[in-house]
Parts: structure tokens; C-alpha cells; sequence
């Protein structure tokens, strides 16, 4: 089965989200959704007892909601309740929002969408940078991120070929890969830059996004040299691709003496722009 993680935004408040490939359904976090509607920062104490009570009361809903890795706040891939638009249009009922009714049309908006990609994958990539526009970032930027997609899917197409498993796997050696290029862990990195479940990528600068694009091509051409045949070998090249971008990093900063990583994230988008300024110059 394959799987997509991703997030979506609902008025500036992210969802996270997997879709299915075989089943061409798109899974929601429950807990995202109920903050989303009740604004309530224990958002997980109140779909903890609603729950409960769907349970309780031998609801339907409750028999449909399943559980899925996603990735939490620290940066693990955690266990989290989901369920797919269907049982969620049945779910929203019973949490009390004004915005229920443009949150059932916008679920409906990231279903027919995604349909729409699946046909038209073109369509994807223009969507991805009409929203990368409206949150303000430069067109260089933008270009740089789309490459960075590009081959983050090259280099999980790699792993997946040597076997390594969707989710936890994949997040080790991501881990890997982060730690020796910037010398900080993907938590340590997002603390830096104030994030909690933002995407650590769209707040990275253009050099930033550049050195760990360089660490995951790098990672993907010596595991097609090498073929590794086990996760630790696969462990071993992550670390050694980002070790080699690591120094490439300490070059560039003793040539300008500059830090590439920097505390900057995209909550400000002029600091951004100004940082991206100052490394074109």
C-alpha cells in the first residue's frame, strides 16, 4: 500500500494528512481537525473524551477511525487517530463550530484536488507554488523548493528500492542526514527556528535549502554506487551524504564568515528575503 504524508492548510492551521494510493483516500489527524474547529489548545483532552462517548453511545464514526503514523511536534513519527472524509463529515457533526460548514467544503476542495494531481500531475506543482506565493516567499526561493521536492523523491525512491520501510525508517535517515550536514538533529534544528509542526524545509533559507539538497543527492547517487543490503548500511551512507554537504557548509561559511544555518523562519518573511539578499550578494 502506498502512502503520501502531507499538510494542508485550513486558514493558516495545518492538518496533517496521508493519502493511499490503492485506496485513493485521503486520511486526516483528528486531533489537527478538532483544534482546527474548537481552537482549543487541549485539543487531544477534548477528542479523548468526545471519543469516549461516540463509544459509548456505539456510534458508527467510532467504528471507522483508524491510526496511522504521522509526524508529531517532536519530530516523531507517532501513532495518531484519523479518518477519511466520509467518516469526518459524520464526525464534525458532533463538535459544535461555526466553522464546520467551510471546513466540510474545504475537505471536499483537498479530495476533488488530489484527484485532479493524479491525473494531471503538472497541476500539483502549480498549486505548490501558488501557495508558496500567497505565504510571501520570492520566486528564487520558490524554485529552490520545488528542486528540494524533487529530489527528496529521488532519494526516497532510492531507499525504498533497498528496502528501507515508509515512516519510522525513513525518518532515521533523515535524521541521519540532518544531524551531519548542520550538526543539529531535525529537533534541535527546529527549535532553533521556533517551529513546532511546521515544515522544517519551508523555513529554510535558499542556502539552507541548497547545502541539504546537495546532502540528499549526495546520500541517493552513493547508495545507487554502493547498493546497500541492509538499514544499517543505508544508515552509514545517509550520515556520510550528509557529512560531505556538512563540509561543503564549513567551506562557504570560512569563505564569507557567515553562519548558513540561521534561527530565520518563514513567520518572517521580510528577515527571510533579506537573508536570501544577503547570500546572492
Amino acid at each position: 500500500m502506498k502512502q503520501e504524508n502531507a499538510i494542508k492548510l485550513f486558514n493558516e492551521k495545518q492538518v496533517r494528512c496521508q493519502w493511499d494510493a490503492e485506496k485513493e483516500l485521503w486520511y486526516f489527524s483528528i486531533v489537527d481537525i478538532i483544534e482546527v474547529l474548537t481552537e482549543s489548545p487541549r485539543a487531544r483532552k477534548y477528542w479523548n473524551a468526545l471519543k469516549t462517548k461516540l463509544l459509548e453511545e456505539g456510534s458508527e464514526v467510532s467504528q471507522k477511525l483508524g491510526q496511522l503514523k504521522m509526524l508529531a511536534p517532536d519530530g516523531k513519527m507517532r501513532e495518531t487517530d484519523v479518518a477519511d472524509t466520509e467518516t469526518l463529515f459524520r464526525l464534525i457533526q458532533s463538535i459544535p463550530s461555526p466553522k464546520a460548514e467551510p471546513f466540510k467544503l474545504w475537505l471536499a476542495k483537498v479530495g476533488y484536488e488530489r484527484i485532479e494531481e493524479i491525473q494531471d500531475p503538472e497541476l500539483g506543482i502549480d498549486r505548490a507554488m501558488q501557495y508558496y506565493k500567497q505565504k510571501g516567499y520570492s520566486d528564487a526561493w520558490i524554485n529552490q523548493r520545488l528542486k528540494s521536492i524533487e529530489i527528496r523523491k529521488e532519494l526516497t525512491d532510492e531507499w525504498k528500492t533497498r528496502g528501507v520501510k515508509e515512516g519510522v525508517e525513513y525518518a532515521i535517515l533523515t535524521g541521519e542526514i540532518t544531524k551531519a550536514w548542520p550538526g543539529l538533529s531535525v529537533k534541535e534544528y527546529k527549535t532553533l527556528k521556533d517551529l513546532k509542526k511546521e515544515n522544517l524545509r519551508d523555513n529554510m533559507t535558499n542556502l539552507e535549502l541548497v547545502i541539504n539538497m546537495l546532502a540528499e543527492a549526495t546520500t541517493t547517487e552513493i547508495s545507487k554506487e554502493q547498493n546497500p543490503e541492509t538499514f544499517d548500511d543505508s544508515k552509514r551512507i545517509a550520515k556520510k551524504g550528509g557529512t560531505i554537504a556538512g563540509n561543503t557548509r564549513k567551506e562557504i561559511e570560512k569563505e564569507t564568515g557567515k553562519k548558513i544555518v540561521t534561527p530565520l523562519n518563514a513567520k518572517n518573511i521580510a528577515a527571510l528575503k533579506d537573508k536570501e539578499n544577503d547570500d546572492n550578494e
